[in-house]
Order: structure tokens, then sequence, then C-alpha cells
């Protein structure tokens, strides 16, 4: 007899309204001004139209996303859940540790740094939010999100959709304006990756059910590229 799939649970209208604006453009953390390496990638003729842009995002999203932020913000979503801050404290090290240039770290740290300052302004009364702020040397930004998003009361999945959509939408806007490419062309893209997120998502929350070892952040030519933008004589973004 085959076996029946309990029903998911229903997200609640608050928790919905919640992610949808730590997905948004306009939470202020400033990830509009960070392009991950696209920009040197185009720097480099790695990626110059809609194609071969689709082509970065996509191996950006299986094979950093996918395997390195999702897992570790499934892990610290639980983490938050039952209050484990030494816990929350491997998973920041580990976070931190595995940046591979200096500007993929200070991203993770500012847009850390600010989403607490967010969190602090938004729930005064939740006791989590000072051990977030006391992370060593900074808070990173999926340790963050996770707080935010285990706070609002979403279920993990839709926590990591909501992340990974907010990492789409702002990768589309900095094509747009650096590739360039047009509007019409931003939105396949972001339709393209909007269909590979809920695999994305699945196969991130397998990895962080496998335990820390399955977890890994090993993208070599965006390091390269993330390296290269630090010295790019003309940039437009942080990263």
């Amino acid at each position: 007899m085959p076996r029946v799939r309990p029903a998911a649970r229903p997200l609640h209208a608050t928790a919905l309204l919640q992610l949808m604006w730590l997905a948004s453009p306009a939470l202020p953390v400033g990830g509009f001004s960070y392009s991950e390496g696209l920009e040197a990638a185009i720097d480099v003729g790695l990626v110059h139209d809609e194609a071969s842009a689709g082509l970065w995002l996509g191996d950006q999203l299986g094979l950093s996303l996918q395997r390195s932020e999702l897992p570790l913000l499934a892990s610290a979503f639980k983490a938050w859940q039952r209050t484990d801050s030494q816990r929350i404290a491997e998973l920041n090290a580990w976070s931190l540790q595995t940046r591979e240039t200096r500007e993929m770290r200070q991203q993770t740290e500012q847009m850390g740094r600010s989403l607490t300052e967010w969190l602090r302004q938004r729930r005064p009364e939740d006791e989590r939010v000072p051990t977030l702020a006391a992370l060593k040397p900074a808070p990173a930004w999926p340790l963050a999100f996770a707080l935010a998003a285990a706070a609002s009361g979403a279920p993990l999945r839709e926590a990591l959709l909501a992340f990974g959509f907010g990492w789409a939408e702002n990768m589309v806007q900095a094509a747009i304006k650096s590739v360039p490419l047009g509007q019409s062309a931003g939105q396949r893209l972001l339709g393209h990756l909007a269909e590979a997120l809920p695999a994305a998502v699945d196969g991130a929350i397998a990895t962080a059910a496998a335990g820390d070892r399955a977890r890994q952040n090993l993208a070599p030519m965006l390091a390269i590229v993330s390296a290269r933008h630090e010295a790019q004589y003309s940039r437009l973004f942080r990263s």
C-alpha cells in the first residue's frame, strides 16, 4: 500500500508576509550593492548576454547556494528554534571561515550586521537577538536571516525559498545593470531561477539532514572572479 504523505501545514498569512518582507530588495541590508563576482565575470568575458548570465547564475545556485548557504541556513533555523547558542556560534564560525575572498566575507558580515540591527528594532523583546548580535567577529548573513525567518513562524522550506528568491532577485538586477540586459530578459532569468529553486531547496534540506560534513563551499571559478573583482579598475558593485 503506498504511503500517504502528510498534508503540509498551511502558511499563516502573517508568516507569509514576513517572508515576503525578508525576501524584498527593500529590506535595508544592502543586498542590491553586491554582484557576488558577476561583475568580474562580465569583465573577463565569461558572462556577456542573457544565455551566459543564465548559465552563470544557475551554476551559482546549484554549486554554491544549494551546497553551502541554504544547508547552513537550514541548520541555523533549527538551532534558533531551540535557542542553541553554542550551535549558532559554530555555524557562524563556519560561514565566515569558508568565505574565499575578502569581498565575500565583507558582504556576509555587512548584511548580517544590518539585518541584526533591523531585528533589534523590529523584535526588541526576542531574547535571541542579543545572542545574534554578540557573534564574533560579526553575525553572518545566513545566521541573521535564519533567526528572522524562525521568528516569523514560517516553516523551514518556505524560509529557504524566501532566502533563495531574495538572492535571485538581487542577482538578476545586478545582471540587468551590468551585462547589460533588458527588463524582459531579466524576467526570463528570474523565471528560470524560480523554477530551479524548489529542487535546490529540497537538496539543501537533505544536505543539512546528512550532517555538517555534507555541507561544502567549493566554487573555484566564483572565488577566482571574486578575487579579481577586488582589484578591478572600474566597478559598479561592492563584490
